[in-house]
Parts: structure tokens; sequence; C-alpha cells
């Protein structure tokens, strides 16, 4: 069995020093394919140097690929320090236009945009006042419509990221329409919401939840749901599965979530490996 970690922060300082040492152990587990996000336009390039140099030194068959995107942590700590002054690095049109040019000349070194999205938990914990809050998650929904149309043009496939945010996400991937669909990064919620996101065509990331016995909605909607529209990840270096809370968590982890998995579904092990690798073939790789 083969195993792709479809969502995975190489680029943070965690992995800084180890990452050879974790490509072979990858290697070892037979996880071969890792996809890296970015998360503002500081990590493109981080990303994407790390997608080249591992595949010119990797001394493994493990192969990197990245994600070009903004993700809405960034806007919401920018615009907390900044008040209600917007400047360049969380302007809307001078964002737009620097990712644009991005995914114009690296458009064959990607195989998404992401990761971008509406964290409704964090803007709550980071404005003093209703009104930044509304401030804030339109804002957010701004630069996810931004990027959702960047990924339309480009026909590449999107990386959502969601926290208490459904009801915002979904009205505007309906609104847009992808030709490539995308993939709702670390499910969390209920059958109903991951069946509005399969009907769309969205694939859902599934990750370290799952390992955790009080993940009851979370773990009823996957064993529901068709196992075409399932992927895996790990989101390292964070979201480690049950039993490792507070370590840094790896790709390594896949396995754990892959065995979580297998105790979910009543599928056989291989039936699932087989069409989870079918289902990142078609989301990121088949163009």
């Amino acid at each position: 069995m083969q195993f792709t970690d479809s969502h995975c922060h190489l680029d943070f300082t965690e992995f800084q020093h180890e990452l050879p040492q974790l490509l072979k152990q990858c290697q070892q587990s037979n996880i071969n394919r890792l996809i890296v996000p970015s998360v503002n336009p500081e990590h493109w390039q981080r990303v994407l140097s790390l997608a080249l140099q591992t595949e010119q030194t990797n001394n493994t068959n493990v192969k990197v690929s990245c994600c070009l995107g903004i993700h809405p942590w960034f806007l919401i700590l920018q615009n907390n320090q900044l008040t209600n002054k917007l400047v360049k690095n969380i302007d809307l049109a001078f964002n737009e236009q620097l990712l644009k040019q991005a995914v114009i000349k690296h458009r064959n070194e990607i195989v998404a945009i992401g990761e971008c999205g509406i964290d409704v938990f964090k803007a709550k914990k980071n404005t003093e006042s209703e009104q930044a809050l509304n401030n804030n998650l339109n804002l957010q929904q701004e630069f996810v419509e931004m990027q959702l149309q960047i990924a339309k043009h480009h026909d590449l496939p999107i990386v959502i990221h969601h926290c208490q945010s459904h009801h915002l996400i979904l009205p505007l991937l309906k609104k847009v329409k992808l030709t490539r669909s995308g993939v709702i990064h670390a499910f969390s919620g209920s059958y109903q919401q991951a069946k509005a996101y399969v009907d769309l065509g969205f694939k859902l990331g599934i990750g370290g939840t799952i390992t955790y016995a009080r993940s009851k909605k979370t773990i009823n909607a996957i064993q529901r749901l068709p196992l075409s529209s399932l992927l895996l990840e790990t989101d390292a270096p964070a979201m480690p599965p049950f039993g490792q809370q507070g370590l840094i968590n790896t790709p390594l982890n896949l396995i754990a979530v892959f065995k979580a998995l297998t105790t979910i579904r009543s599928e056989s092990a291989a039936v699932i490996a087989k069409q989870i690798e079918s289902n990142v073939n078609q989301l990121f790789f088949n163009r």
C-alpha cells in the first residue's frame, strides 16, 4: 500500500533540520507523496524551493509538491495589529496581483491554490468588537473568493481551511463553481455539512481528528460518505493524533490516521488505501 499526506507544512521551522531524515522515514512507511500548502506570500518561495530542492537532492522516492495561497490567520493577525487601517500586506488588490503573478510564473510547479479559507473562531479570539469581527470576516471572505477565482482561471483545485465557518464557505463555493473543485482540509463537522461539500465535487481531508473518540459527529460523517470523497492528511506540525498531544506532528503519523480510518470504514485496508490514492491523483495530479 502507498500513501500520500495531502496536507503538511514541511516549510515550517519545526522541520528545518530534520527533512532529509524525515523523507527517508516516510519512504520506509510507504508515504511516497507529500503536499505542502503555503500560508502567506512570504512562504511561497519557501514551498517552491522545498519542492524543487527535494526533487534535485532527494535520495528517496518521496515526491514533495506545493500549493500557493493566503491563509486566513495571516489576515486575522495583521488586521488586529493594524485595527482598521489596511496597508499593502493585507490589501486585496495588491495580494490578488501578487498571487496571479506567482501562479502564472510557477503554474507547472504547483498542484493547487491554498491554503485559504475562513476561520471564525480565530477571528472572534483576536477582535475586540462586533464591528471589528464583521470587518475581518468580510475581509476573509473577499480573500477566499479572490483565490477561488484564480484557481478557476488556472484550472487548479483549491485547499480550504475552515473553523466554525461552513455557513460562510459553502455559499462562496456555490457562487464560483470551480472546474476542479478542491479539498476541505481537516474536515470536522456533521454528515449534512460533509455531504454539502461532496455534492459540489469536493474531497474531505481526514486527519488526526478521527483518532479522538470525542469526535463522534465527524466519525459518523466519515462512515457514511463515499470513499471516493476522502483524502488522508496530517496537517503537520499541528494536529497530532490521539496519544501524541503536545508533541510535534509529522507526516509519519499519517499511518495512525489511516489505521483509524480502517476501523471506521467497512472496506478492507487495501481497498481504502487504493481508492484514496486514486482520489489524490484525480484531484491534484491528473491534468
